[in-house]
């Protein structure tokens, strides 16, 4: 690939999106970004700074600090700091800044698969390929639960399943921009596909797109 080829994936949480960008970057040997991960360092800084959310100095501040090359997941993926993330990416000015760095990264030999949330629609609109991956808001409850268990904990369906609609409530309502398909995307619904099968139709996809490109 001479030119920066990139893969925009959206989606609600927990529908899978995550884990076929991983796949897709390893297989394609692009680089990759979890999108969602930047937003999360964001709220880090200011859960761990004891400063309130809803504080946009501060957070544009910490957003201006996020280096992308230094997102360590294992400390950004607590649910905490995800439900504190929902909350400060509702800032444009934040989203502004934050969407700046994430252009820079896909920019960048020799291309790169983004997932987020408005990834197709905002961050990459010129996005070689563009995947809207979605799911029951049940099936992702369900897919939570089964996380959280197989490493020891508990937790409640309901409780689960509750979180995840409010969650896809702001992501959807929120006045900058709201998490929605792009017109060209590619719907994956996975809610009774296994990740190896969603991971073999975004593949087709893919592979088409280049059999074009090296036709052209």
């Amino acid at each position: 690939m001479t030119t920066p080829f990139t893969i925009a994936i959206d989606g609600p949480a927990g529908a899978g999106k995550g884990t076929l960008a991983r796949r897709l970057a390893d297989h394609y040997r692009l680089n990759l970004l979890d999108t969602g991960l930047t937003y999360r360092a964001v709220a880090y800084a200011l859960l761990q700074l004891g400063l309130p959310l809803d504080n946009v100095s501060a957070a544009e501040t910490a957003a201006r600090q996020v280096d992308l090359a230094k997102l360590d997941r294992s400390v950004l993926s607590a649910h905490a700091v995800g439900e504190a993330a929902s909350k400060v990416a509702v800032f444009p000015s934040v989203r502004r800044i934050l969407v700046e760095k994430q252009r820079d990264f896909a920019k960048a030999p020799p291309g790169a698969v983004l997932d987020g949330r408005d990834i197709g629609t905002v961050v990459c609109p010129d996005a070689d390929i563009k995947l809207y991956v979605t799911a029951s808001a049940e099936v992702r409850a369900k897919r939570r639960l089964d996380e959280i268990e197989s490493i020891g904990g508990s937790a409640n369906f309901a409780e689960i399943l509750a979180d995840i609609l409010r969650r896809d409530e702001r992501d959807m309502g929120r006045a900058d921009s709201p998490l929605k398909p792009a017109a060209d995307a590619h719907l994956l619904d996975t809610s009774e596909m296994a990740i190896e099968a969603a991971f073999l139709a975004a593949e087709a996809i893919v592979d088409d797109v280049l059999a074009k490109r090296n036709e052209a």
